[in-house]
């Protein structure tokens, strides 16, 4: 599929999604976040796609922010839509995938491209990233589940700091809190992600996808973790990746999981 603000490229069980906006700090409107999805959903249901690796063009920025010119005039309903629709198209989306996503934060990420950030499954930094919600100094909050995802990873007091603040923080400080697992210099960034997605590969597809499910129920309002981990730990039994790495276990043999 073609994308105008969006690169989606293949190579050895990995799909690299690039934002390309360079000339916008890859700033998200209406446009892009609809190619996002599109990109993702494609990516997600390839069976050759075993990881997803979302980063930006340029050396300057993951995602600056959202596109201000496209909702500066919006009413109250208007805005709530604006949220609803992002979150269900784009956000919640891209944190529901069975496929493993890894963000690969190349300079700014603030605003909805920190949000797009921690709606992956986990997230490398460049050293020269700069994180931040600024939402506030613009008289809004972050609207696209950055309330929420920022408190589940770096703790309620440092969240609340951050969005009131409407600050930044470097690579360093973001590795501390633990809303980046690792920070390099920013022409090793891709190599790291994709030596992550290498090791991510070497698993059971179909397992790590109910793993997700199960680690994404604890943060899920109305649902029991447990609950949901028993039953995912449960559907395992029933796949051919099951036998066939129970198998090579006990045959000690490295596994060649079917992804069934």
């Amino acid at each position: 599929m073609n994308y105008e603000n969006v690169q989606s490229a293949h190579l050895k069980g990995i799909t690299t999604i690039t934002i390309n906006r360079p000339k916008k700090l890859n700033a998200l409107n209406k446009a892009t976040i609809q190619e996002l999805h599109d990109a993702f959903d494609e990516a997600n249901k390839d069976k050759a796609t075993k990881v997803i690796i979302i980063t930006g063009s340029g050396d300057k920025a993951f995602v600056a922010g959202a596109d201000i010119s496209e909702f500066a005039d919006f009413d109250v309903k208007e805005g709530s839509k604006l949220s609803a629709q992002g979150q269900d198209l784009l956000f919640d989306f891209v944190e529901n995938l069975n496929t493993p996503v890894i963000a690969a934060v190349n300079g700014f990420a603030l605003g909805g491209g920190l949000e797009l950030a921690m709606a992956c499954h986990f997230r490398v930094a460049s050293t020269n990233a700069k994180m931040g919600l600024p939402e506030t100094s613009l008289g809004v909050i972050p609207g696209y589940g950055g309330t929420q995802r920022l408190p589940q990873l770096v703790g309620k007091g440092r969240a609340m700091e951050m969005v009131m603040t409407a600050g930044m923080i470097d690579a360093e400080q973001a590795l501390n809190y633990g809303l980046v697992n690792h920070v390099v210099e920013q022409d090793e960034l891709l190599p790291l992600a994709e030596k992550i997605a290498s090791k991510i590969m070497r698993n059971s597809s179909v397992a790590i996808g109910k793993a997700i499910k199960a680690i994404n129920a604890n943060y899920k309002d109305g649902k029991d973790g447990y609950k949901v981990e028993i039953k995912q730990f449960g559907k395992c039994f029933g796949t051919e990746d099951f036998v066939e790495g129970t198998t090579a276990f006990l045959e000690k043999r490295k596994a060649e999981f079917p992804g069934e």
